[in-house]
């Protein structure tokens, strides 16, 4: 089947861009590799989102897929390894498993990953210690002590879901104030279970084949602190390689597109937090779906 619109990625940009376009009767496909509702699946409440005085991120993202396939969008979960753009301007985009998809127009979609610290054995204890959600492996933490890196709002919002949960949270940044929230600040200050680790870094990961503890520079010297959990919140990176020879990227790896969300491949459009912007939110994010489906039915109209 050939489909008018092709979408890679599954977060609030893609959805939103999927709902659009069916809106304007034409077929489409939203092709995700993880989860459906993307990056806002991670976080436990969502308070700035219009028309939702609080939601979890997980409820968000339930709604979004719904009202896209409700609309009569088709979902698949697979991961795309290759997109290719024929003379003819199909965009023909294969996945892992094997099954091969064509489309008129396409719309990226597929958001940032969180960035590592780029220590040693980190890669090897991803699951075994060193986690990057806290709402999606918190739970497994429970009554142990844990660690956060990072000092935006999602250390922060990490920080507090996991002082719910574990018997003791340190939270753990580079420099001696956070750039996050001063609520959230104010939230963490009055948690008798937080410890603030101030210009510190995490330089070393202890244990075996699962984290045990972590080593600390703090203010020149070395500190060991035990814990069981160490998640990592120091932002994300775009993941944009596998469409560099279909849009500009700039030195950060994202897409170098303005407001229009148009590349410089006719019928290629890029959407949400992979694309270069002064804000990344869920408003900007779903603002980008819509402008990139309807552009994508202009052209498709041309």
């Amino acid at each position: 089947m050939l489909y008018d619109i092709l979408i890679i990625g599954g977060g609030p940009a893609g959805l939103t861009a999927a709902t659009y376009a069916r809106r304007a009767g034409r077929s489409v496909l939203v092709i995700e590799k993880n989860a459906f509702g993307g990056q806002i699946t991670w976080s436990p409440k969502v308070e700035n989102f219009p028309g939702f005085v609080s939601v979890s991120g997980t409820e968000l993202g339930d709604r979004l897929l719904e009202q896209a396939m409700e609309q009569g969008a088709e979902v698949e979960l697979d991961e795309v390894v290759s997109v290719a753009v024929g003379a003819d301007g199909v965009k023909t985009v294969a996945c892992d498993s094997g099954a091969v998809f064509e489309g008129r127009a396409l719309i990226v979609a597929v958001g940032a990953k969180p960035r590592m610290l780029g220590i040693d054995r980190e890669e090897a204890l991803v699951g075994n210690g060193v986690c990057f959600c806290a709402v999606c492996d918190g739970a497994f933490y429970a009554g142990k002590d844990v660690a956060v890196n990072g000092g935006g709002n999602s250390a922060l919002q990490d920080a507090l879901l996991l002082s719910e949960k574990c018997r003791k949270v340190y939270l753990i940044h580079r420099r001696d104030s956070f750039r996050g929230e001063q609520k959230l600040v104010e939230a963490l200050q009055k948690r008798p279970n937080v410890e603030f680790v101030l210009n510190a870094s995490v330089t070393e990961l202890l244990g075996g084949d699962e984290l045990t503890g972590i080593k600390v520079e703090q203010n020149g010297a070395g500190r060991e602190i035990p814990v069981a959990g160490l998640f990592v919140a120091i932002g994300h990176a775009p993941d944009n390689g596998l469409f560099a020879g279909l849009m500009a990227l700039d030195r950060a790896g994202y897409a170098d597109a303005g407001e229009d969300c148009t590349t410089k491949t006719p019928g290629v459009f890029v959407a949400g937090d992979c694309r270069a912007k002064s804000v990344r939110q869920l408003t900007t994010a779903a603002a980008d779906g819509s402008v990139a489906a309807l552009a994508a039915c202009r052209y498709l109209d041309a």
